[in-house]
C-alpha cells in the first residue's frame, strides 16, 4: 500500500486530505488516448431528528491503485462536532469521514472530494499478463454474508460454466447468464441489497445494480474466479448516447451505482457491468427494449471489458464495520450513514436523514 499523507482534526472538524498519485498494479490500460477528467463531489448530510450522541459517516473516493481513477483531495467540516478521515488501508479500500456530535448539537457534516477518472477498456484480444498478488486475489474469492459461494450459488455456477475451461470463458458465460436471466426491478429501494442466495433460492432474479452485479460476483467466486463489487456514484451524463447511464443534473443524490470487476489470468482485473445492460434495456427511450435491440446489444458487448468513467468509485467493501457504531456491520458502504441513540438511521429515508450530493467537472 502506498504511503498517504493526511491531516486529521483534533477538535472542531475542518480538515483536509491529499492522496499521492498511484501506479497500476496490473498491466491494465485505459482507452487509447483517454484523457483524465476531474470531478468535485460535495456531500452535505444532516440528521433531522437526532437523539443523544450522533455519528455520521460519508464514503470517500477509492484510493486503491487503479488505472481508471486517482483520488486527489478531500476536505470536511463538522461544526459543533469532531471528525476524522479513516483511510482505506485494507484490501477493500473502504475510506470515509467519520463525525461525532454530542447530544443537543445539530449534526451536519459536509465533505468535499476530488477525483480524476478516465474511461477504462481492456483489450481482450491482447493478453497482458502482470504480477499476481495472491493475497489480494484470495481475498476476492472469499464468501461474505450476502455473497455465499456454497450451496445454491455453487450449484448454479457449475451449471452456468458447464464445460468451459478458461477463466475468460467462464467469466463470459456468467456474464451472459446474468444478462439473459435477470431484470431490473424499479420497485427495489435504493440500489438493492445483493442477497444472492435468496435471489437464486426464490427464483426472483429482479433487482438493481447491487443485486445483479453482486450475483455476477458471487457466481464468479463460486466458480473459482476472483471478482469484486465496486461501489460508487455516477457524476455526469454519459457521452456514449445512453440517457439512462448518467445523471441529468449536478444533483447526484440518488445516482449511486455498483459495478463489478473480474480477475482474468491473462489480463488482470477486467471491468464488467451486467446490471447496466439491464438498465439500458428497461430505461432507454422508448423503454422495455428487448435484448436483441441494437442499443442493448451494443451495451452488452461494451460492458464486458469496459467502463465509461462518468462515475467515481468508492470501495470494494462488504460487511463494513463502521468505527464507533453500535449497529451491525453494513452490507456495503455506498450511501452516507448515521446513527443516534435510537440506532442506525435509514439512509434511504429523507424524513430522518437528509443529505444532498452534487458533482461538477472541474477539468484535469
Amino acid at each position: 500500500m502506498d504511503r498517504r499523507d493526511f491531516l486529521r482534526s483534533a477538535g472542531i472538524a475542518t480538515a483536509g486530505l491529499v492522496w499521492p498519485g498511484s501506479r497500476a498494479s496490473f498491466a491494465q490500460s485505459p482507452s487509447p488516448g483517454a484523457a483524465w477528467r476531474t470531478f468535485e463531489i460535495v456531500t452535505r448530510a444532516e440528521v433531522l431528528d437526532p437523539s443523544g450522541p450522533t455519528r455520521v459517516w460519508v464514503p470517500l473516493p477509492l484510493a486503491a491503485e487503479t488505472p481508471y481513477q486517482k483520488a486527489l483531495t478531500s476536505t470536511f467540516k463538522a461544526e459543533g462536532g469532531t471528525a476524522k478521515l479513516v483511510p482505506g488501508t485494507t484490501l477493500d479500500s473502504v475510506a470515509f469521514v467519520a463525525a461525532d456530535y454530542p447530544a443537543g448539537v445539530k449534526p451536519v457534516l459536509t465533505v468535499t472530494s476530488r477525483a480524476s477518472t478516465r474511461t477504462y477498456d481492456v483489450d481482450l484480444a491482447v493478453p497482458r499478463r502482470g504480477r499476481r498478488d495472491r493475497a489480494a486475489l484470495g481475498h476476492f474469492l472469499r464468501p461474505t454474508k450476502l455473497l455465499p459461494i456454497d450451496g445454491v450459488v455453487r450449484d448454479r455456477a457449475r451449471v452456468i460454466v458447464g464445460a468451459a475451461r478458461t477463466d475468460e470463458d467462464k467469466a463470459r458465460a456468467i456474464y451472459d447468464w446474468v444478462v439473459e436471466n435477470t431484470f431490473r426491478d424499479p420497485k427495489v429501494r435504493g440500489c438493492g441489497r445483493g442477497d444472492i442466495r435468496s435471489m437464486l433460492e426464490t427464483g426472483n432474479l429482479g433487482g438493481k445494480c447491487a443485486d445483479l452485479n453482486a450475483l455476477y460476483v458471487g457466481l464468479a467466486r463460486a466458480a473459482g474466479i476472483p471478482a469484486r463489487d465496486v461501489y460508487g456514484i455516477r457524476t455526469v451524463k454519459s457521452e456514449l448516447g445512453y440517457k439512462s447511464l448518467g445523471p441529468a443534473t449536478p444533483t447526484i443524490t440518488k445516482a449511486q451505482h455498483c459495478r463489478a470487476e473480474v480477475y482474468l489470468s491473462a489480463f488482470g482485473w477486467v471491468p464488467v457491468d451486467p446490471a447496466d445492460v439491464r438498465k439500458v434495456a428497461l430505461e432507454e427511450p422508448p423503454g422495455n427494449r428487448p435484448l436483441d435491440d441494437e442499443m442493448v446489444k451494443s451495451a452488452r458487448a461494451r460492458l464486458f471489458g469496459s467502463w465509461e468513467m462518468n462515475w467515481v468509485a468508492y470501495n470494494y467493501g462488504h460487511d463494513v464495520a463502521l468505527p464507533g457504531a453500535e449497529s451491525a456491520p453494513l452490507d456495503f458502504l455506498m450511501y452516507p450513514q448515521a446513527e443516534t441513540a435510537r440506532g442506525r438511521v435509514d439512509s434511504l429515508d429523507p424524513d430522518g436523514f437528509k443529505y444532498e450530493i452534487t458533482a461538477r467537472e472541474i477539468g484535469a
